[in-house]
């Protein structure tokens, strides 16, 4: 074979790698996206990216960076979101707000997204004074909303998600429990048919029983859910706790509300609450089943 002729030969090898190489990009890139649902992976791995962030207690620097973090994450799925910035007993108040549209929801799901400053609860009295890591008391209801955020269909009900601060410091002078989501009951003026608030979610050992206050009707929907995708082992259909939480102003107001916790939880309040006691299983559970509660009532709403 001719000088020239290995030229054209590796010319014309050249270009149809080239081709190929360009037909396959281009397929991937306009090919229909898979349908999505809930990854407890990558929910997982929110609860380490916002325990590493150290104590989000308010007014600490990871008080401060774990807003950005959520609003960069929320924004990157297509979300708008916005501050409720306010005050409580002489403290600021941060709520994140996340939102499709500028529709009034029918659905809020929420979460608080702050830590507590002293781990009180914790057997080793050393300890405290320490603040809580909380990998389950905080971390795992952020992410299950910022995985929701990712993985639902931008065509269902309009859709709230709602970030409360200062919840987690009741007890404490200066402070109560549940000042954030007091505050955006008060302020904002919305009223939405369902209110879900998730929190402690994340317990490798998941036990969530009905809690005594939630709206019984939303409440049994969504039970029903989670043992028709096979979660029945997490959601156990008997009453156990009357729990104060973020869901219990909505409820004040008139309006809908459930509190989804697992408040058998023995690393509540100490320093022990990290992500190890956490599980990806765990939170696929509660957002597969949210996920799926969220688009039966859209599918509902459409008939």
């Amino acid at each position: 074979m001719t000088k020239r002729a290995v030229t054209i030969y590796l010319t014309l090898i050249f270009s149809l790698l080239t081709f190929v190489i360009a037909w396959y990009i281009a397929s991937f890139l306009n090919r229909e996206p898979d349908s999505v649902s809930f990854d407890g992976s990558r929910a997982y791995a929110d609860v380490i990216t916002q325990v590493s962030m150290g104590s989000r207690t308010p007014g600490s620097t990871g008080h401060v960076q774990i807003r950005e973090w959520m609003r960069a994450e929320l924004e990157s799925a297509g979300w708008i979101v916005e501050i409720h910035q306010t005050e409580r007993m002489g403290q600021p108040i941060y709520n994140v707000i996340a939102k499709r549209s500028e529709e009034s929801p029918q659905i809020i799901l929420g979460a608080h997204y702050d830590t507590r400053f002293f781990a009180d609860n914790d057997p080793n009295i050393e300890n405290h004074t320490l603040p809580v890591p909380g990998a389950n008391d905080g971390a795992s209801g952020v992410a299950v909303l910022l995985e929701l955020a990712r993985s639902l269909p931008e065509d269902t009900l309009p859709v709230w998600l709602v970030f409360f601060d200062a919840e987690d410091n009741g007890r404490i002078p200066g402070w109560d429990w549940i000042l954030g989501s007091r505050a955006f009951v008060d302020e904002i003026d919305v009223n939405p048919g369902a209110v879900v608030i998730v929190d402690m979610i994340g317990d490798i050992d998941l036990n969530i029983h009905l809690e005594k206050n939630s709206d019984k009707t939303i409440r049994a929907e969504i039970w029903e859910t989670a043992a028709s995708l096979g979660y029945g082992y997490a959601f156990i259909n008997s009453e156990k706790y009357s729990m104060l939480d973020d869901h219990t102003p909505f409820l004040e107001a008139g309006i809908p509300a459930v509190n989804i916790i697992d408040f058998d939880y023995p690393y509540w309040h100490t320093v022990a609450d990290t992500p190890d006691k956490v599980s990806a299983e765990s939170l696929l559970a509660v957002g597969d089943t949210l996920w799926h509660w969220v688009i039966k009532r859209t599918e509902n709403s459409n008939q």
